[in-house]
């Protein structure tokens, strides 16, 4: 339930039509659901605003709708073409997002969608996977015979997947859980898992030939999306370092980068963390980081520059586009490496 991005509100949705606002990208970042970190990384909520820019434009041009109307230059809605600075603002349609109540760690769907109607963001994260990385949730959720893969157990390197792998997790919670196709499709409201599963897989399917024109192998990501008058559209941001991992002649790529890190660093508040996390579960707590009683430590400034350099780097191969002038991908790879 964290977020990097501020949001602007031009016009609210009501029961029945979409309103208009704005993501505004901030250089914050989040690792381990935390919230807001010490440090920000520049230029990385710039190069998340032009990578999901592009990705939305390509869905659109593939037919798939999404709530995209484009990168804001000089007060004026543009496509990305027309940017010639990195945007860090993205217009959007607005769906409603009603309250979802609680009582301890449950949570009342049936609320959320008596509020909605037909016209709300839907509270789930739809998964894809093309491969298995380290540091993978999966890992710890499967058996790799599950996937048709032929190991007794998880190497100690990426797995490419025979087929890119489906899963729903919760959006509102404060810990996130990833859910039977039954629960999901309760949570989805009046939108049909079915399809939510054959956008997710088309969605992937973009990034992933996008990715490779760049050199880069998509790994996994995710998607979000409202629901309006019948129809599914992709909303928050797609296809960004953030919401997805890439790597580079298999080197990580992607904010996972920052994620090994602190449990490299800091494995003190990494471990923190997830005792806080199993004992609000235990207890039925929602909120996990009153419990926590470890905070992070900021990052090195070498750490940050090298995190910097990833973003815009990864932006400009992605873009095909020197938007960023970042030193070459090669370049900001290995000095990531080197951390």
């Amino acid at each position: 339930m964290t977020s990097v991005k501020e949001f602007r509100v031009e016009r609210p949705a009501t029961e029945a039509e979409l309103g208009a606002g704005a993501f505004v990208f901030t250089d914050d970042y989040s690792v381990f659901d935390w919230g807001t970190m010490p440090d920000a990384i520049p230029n990385k909520g710039a190069s998340l605003c032009a990578m999901g820019a592009a990705n939305f434009e390509a869905l659109e041009a593939a037919g798939i709708p999404t709530h995209y109307r484009g990168v804001v230059r000089g007060g004026a809605v543009v496509d990305l073409a027309e940017a010639v600075d990195p945007p860090r603002e993205m217009a959007i349609d607005l769906t409603r997002v009603p309250e979802l109540p609680r009582e301890g760690r449950d949570y009342d769907y049936g609320a959320y969608h008596e509020a909605a109607g037909e016209n709300y963001l839907i509270p789930l994260e739809i998964v894809f996977r093309n491969t298995v990385p380290v540091g993978s949730s999966l890992r710890s959720r499967a058996d790799p015979g599950a996937f048709g893969l032929d190991y007794d157990g998880w190497p100690a390197e990426p797995v490419e997947l025979p087929e890119a792998v489906i899963e729903f997790s919760t959006k509102y919670e404060e810990s996130d859980r990833y859910l039977s196709r039954e629960n999901a499709a309760y949570i989805a409201g009046e939108a049909e898992i079915d399809a939510l599963e054959s956008i997710a897989r088309a969605v992937n399917d973009i990034v992933t030939r996008r990715a490779a024109a760049a050199g880069l192998t998509h790994e996994d990501g995710k998607i979000e999306c409202l629901y309006h008058d019948g129809e599914i559209r992709v909303a928050d941001v797609v296809g960004t370092f953030d919401e997805n991992r890439f790597s580079y002649d298999g080197r990580q790529l992607s904010k996972e980068v920052l994620r090994q890190y602190h449990k490299r660093t800091q494995p003190g508040w990494v471990e923190a963390v997830s005792e806080a996390k199993a004992r609000a579960e235990r207890e039925g707590v929602a909120d996990w980081r009153g419990l926590c009683s470890v905070a992070p430590e900021p990052l090195e400034e070498r750490v940050i520059d090298a995190a910097r350099d990833m973003y815009a780097a990864g932006a400009d191969a992605y873009l095909d586009r020197e938007l960023f002038g970042a030193p070459p991908l090669e370049e900001a790879v290995e000095a990531i490496e080197g951390l």
